[in-house]
């Protein structure tokens, strides 16, 4: 059985024990202990016999001329545990987290060519958004500090 939950400051040593692929790279202690202590972090992770084998990463945020939205930043499930409803189930906590927070709507990007990303989000209610989008990144820092 799978168990479904939503992380907080206390939940770091759930980190230490990640199938590979749920991340895109070994976690970090100092780095988990600062998204799970910060309120406006979220993250939900697919537990099966106390190994992580899934996780939703998000963020809400608030803007002067909206109201609070979630940003869905990442979601992952070990190639061991797809197809079996783990990320909708975890997609589902997340959302029901961010309604809870009183977010007046969630959002996520994903590649034109991840058609599972996409049966996913819609499966799960999102609507495509009408005007397309182009993401860019900053490189600031060759390497994160330690």
């Amino acid at each position: 059985m799978i168990d479904i939950r939503l992380l907080g400051p206390g939940d770091g040593a759930l980190l230490e024990r990640v199938m590979p692929g749920v991340f895109d790279g070994p976690v970090v202690a100092r780095w988990s202990g600062e998204f799970l202590a910060d309120p406006r972090h979220h993250l939900v992770v697919a537990l099966d016999a106390g190994l992580v084998v899934g996780m939703v990463s998000g963020v809400h945020y608030v803007h002067p001329d909206k109201g609070p939205e979630l940003w869905i930043n990442e979601v992952a499930v070990s190639s061991t545990h797809r197809s079996l409803g783990v990320g909708r189930q975890m997609l589902t906590t997340m959302l029901a987290h961010g309604r809870a927070l009183g977010c007046t709507e969630a959002w996520v990007l994903t590649d034109p060519d991840n058609s599972a990303a996409q049966r996913l989000y819609e499966r799960a209610g999102a609507v495509e958004y009408p005007g397309g989008c182009l993401m860019y990144t900053f490189p600031l820092l060759d390497t994160p500090p330690e």
